[in-house]
């Protein structure tokens, strides 16, 4: 009973979250590291067991500790949300967007009230909880607000390829907007504790420049030299081991190629387009994702929150085919940075 308790929010009910959530409480390897704990419902579950032809038993309990968290047996936090009912699968629905935020809303809770130690969100839809009146672009910034966190950044990982940005869920024209010395700053200390506590002693960490060429000394944008430079010059006092700005189109395979632990990248699609690129594996000829890797950690909350690295794919909900690689990354993630707190 000494491994970490892992909260997992499966995620909207009519997406691939309560398979790929399934599909990963199905393993030896899972239950070795870790106490998983799902916060869904039990039909959705069984459900999803059923289509995945998995031999898994559901609890249904009303408080952490009630779990068994036994290998063969999901632990199920029942909120009594949408019980009874047969799940519409790939379809948006404020009733499933309101389902979906009351499970992240009470992994949270338990979290902030120390009786889980770590939590893992499967996928939503930002419509759907939008619909549901719950206005927030995504769970990054549902953990900042209901665990009153300010200062807080978004890193991507697959493998030792990892990135962490200063913007993410804001228009192009604002995130330029954001790149600004104190936040450049923050986001590589966060991104240096982060990365330490996931067993790196002296992170190396890189910083891509926001415009071509790194603005090519002013030429393309004065970003670099009067934002982003003056903060990588704070960090190397205070001893961090980084370096920068490197021009974007070349910084990604440098890390790649194990020059760099860490690149703080300056917005959503600088650093998700290259993580994904790496993590999501598409055959045309199967038409399916032979790989689905890479998770998503918010660093600066109080609590350790893990993600998976992709959405809801409503189109393959509900037919058994979902890949649950990332959510089993996730589950490793968190149990890692859970031991390390």
């Amino acid at each position: 009973m000494d491994k970490p308790l892992i909260g997992i929010s499966v995620g909207d009910p009519a997406g691939i979250g309560p398979e790929i959530t399934a599909k990963a409480l199905a393993l030896p390897e899972i239950y070795e590291l870790c106490r998983p704990l799902a916060i869904a419902e039990p039909e959705m579950m069984r459900e999803a067991i059923r289509f995945s032809k998995l031999n898994l038993k559901i609890l249904p309990i009303a408080s952490p500790k009630e779990g068994l968290y036994k290998l063969g047996t999901i632990d199920l936090l029942d909120l009594k949300n949408v019980a009874g009912k047969s799940i519409q699968h790939k379809t948006i629905l404020a009733e499933y967007g309101r389902a979906s935020f009351e499970y992240v809303r009470k992994v949270i809770e338990l979290a902030m009230a120390k009786e889980i130690d770590a939590t893992v969100t499967g996928p939503i839809s930002k419509e759907a909880i939008n619909l549901a009146g719950f206005h927030y672009s995504g769970h990054t910034e549902i953990y900042a607000d209901l665990t009153k966190t300010k200062d807080y950044a978004m890193m991507l990982m697959h493998e030792h390829f990892r990135v962490i940005h200063v913007s993410t869920h804001v228009s192009l024209r604002e995130a330029c907007n954001r790149v600004k010395k104190d936040r450049v700053l923050r986001v590589i200390r966060l991104g240096d504790e982060t990365v330490k506590r996931l067993g790196v002693q002296r992170p190396r960490i890189a910083v891509a420049g926001l415009n071509p060429h790194a603005g090519e000394s002013g030429l393309f944008g004065r970003e670099e030299i009067e934002e982003i430079e003056p903060a990588i010059k704070l960090a190397q006092k205070e001893g961090l081991q980084v370096e920068g700005p490197i021009p974007p189109d070349t910084i990604f395979s440098k890390m790649q190629g194990g020059q760099y632990d860490l690149v703080v990248v300056m917005y959503h699609d600088q650093g998700h387009i290259p993580t994904k690129l790496i993590g999501f594996q598409y055959d045309d000829k199967t038409k399916t994702w032979g790989s689905m890797s890479g998770v998503n950690i918010t660093c600066g909350l109080p609590i350790v929150r893990v993600s998976v690295d992709h959405g809801t794919a409503f189109g393959k909900a509900g037919e058994g085919r979902a890949n649950p690689e990332s959510m089993i990354q996730a589950i490793k993630i968190a149990t890692q940075l859970a031991l390390n707190q």
